[in-house]
């Protein structure tokens, strides 16, 4: 009996050992895809409640897939989309883990890239090797720069960083039209407010432009790439990093355990920023070649989802933001072919992230897609 005691003791710490792996591989994997195919399910009631007929769902959700991974094309553009939202989502990730709920990855975006095509075309006759790395430093810093705002505010005054970036992302949007007529900054002999063009050697070059000029997808993926690994990194294996996620489980604890909170607040912010305005560089030095109104293209507040949908993880993050690329480049297919909304790539996103939010309720609707807890396997026992 004493045998069998030790035995029943020990199996159960070794699955309370196991679980927490396991319900993070739940939460990180299995919770993002049933909510997907529950958002696809929706999705289609909602185009047949709006009178769209079988067949032309069926071709919409084949328009889907093909304009998002049917082709070289169809890749090359859900990794063009995907780029942006991946840096602004981890960015966004990171300022989550330490509990800072930062909605301005927008504003820092716009600045980021602003300032990244003010270097790409003042600077001339630097060789890509110099000019390049430079104009995406710029970027960085300026996002950081404009992000360290928030954190300085919620740090030195208890600013709530949800209303500063809020008010940092409106001030954003005029600064970038301000910048963009100043004759310095405005491209010549053009009325409209854009900026000059980015000079080749600041450019992010294409990657598959040997195969055909049309192929969008640029060097930025590498930037992606190299951020994910450097955020896990910086996370998971830095006392920096445990010291940004104890901050975010427990503040008043990481405070009492000598944690220096205004400063993690300030460096989490920035290091957002950082991500969140080299989103920015990539779009001005990889997709459109100069700042322009509205560049950033609502990036900011996808991202948001991204940071969402990944669990503020780093690999999830990855995941979410070649999901959501992918929407994003069949969503436009789906458009032409099927002759569907683009408003109904909107709807399945916001369904997502409705499901991603409950957890709960995927797991309720799914059962059998889930391992059962060690407490309910031993209720189930009893």
């Amino acid at each position: 009996m004493t045998v069998q005691t030790s035995s029943d003791t020990l199996s159960e710490k070794l699955l309370q050992r196991a679980a927490p792996s396991r319900a993070e591989y739940e939460d990180l994997v299995v919770v993002p895809i049933f909510a997907f195919i529950v958002a696809l399910i929706i999705g289609a009631l909602v185009m047949l409640a709006t009178a769209v007929d079988p067949a032309t769902i069926g071709r919409s959700y084949i328009a889907l897939l093909e304009g998002s991974v049917g082709s070289l094309n169809a890749v090359s553009e859900t990794l063009t989309a995907a780029a942006p939202l991946v840096l602004a989502g981890l960015g966004l990730a990171l300022g989550f883990r330490a509990g800072l709920f930062n909605i301005g990855a927008e504003g820092q975006i716009i600045v980021g890239g602003l300032v990244a095509a003010i270097v790409g075309f003042s600077i001339e006759g630097l060789p890509w090797v110099l000019h390049l790395p430079l104009t995406l430093l710029a970027g960085a810093f300026a996002g950081a720069a404009y992000a360290s705002i928030a954190g300085w505010l919620r740090a030195a005054t208890g600013a709530h960083e949800v209303i500063s970036t809020i008010m940092l992302n409106l001030i954003s949007y005029r600064l970038l039209d301000y910048m963009l007529r100043l004759p310095w900054v405005q491209k010549a002999e053009r009325a409209d407010p854009i900026s000059k063009s980015v000079v080749e050697s600041a450019e992010l070059p294409r990657l598959l432009a040997w195969i055909d000029a049309n192929l969008r997808v640029h060097a930025g993926l590498f930037l992606v790439v190299a951020a994910v690994i450097l955020i896990y990194w910086l996370l998971f294996r830095t006392k920096l990093g445990f010291e940004f996620r104890a901050s975010g489980e427990n503040a008043d604890a990481a405070r009492y355990a000598g944690i220096r909170a205004p400063l993690i607040i300030v460096t989490a912010m920035g290091s957002a920023g950082a991500l969140a305005g080299l989103a920015g560089a990539n779009q001005v030095l990889g997709v459109l070649g100069r700042a322009t109104p509205g560049f950033s293209a609502g990036i900011g507040f996808d991202a948001i989802s991204v940071a969402l949908l990944g669990r503020s993880h780093p690999v999830g993050v990855l995941f979410a933001g070649l999901l959501f690329g992918a929407l994003k480049a069949g969503g436009r297919q789906m458009q032409v072919d099927a002759g569907v909304s683009i408003d109904l790539i909107g709807i399945i996103q916001a369904l997502i992230i409705v499901f991603i939010a409950a957890p709960l309720l995927v797991r309720a609707i799914f059962p059998w897609g889930f391992r059962k807890s060690v407490t309910d396997q031993k209720d189930s026992a009893a």
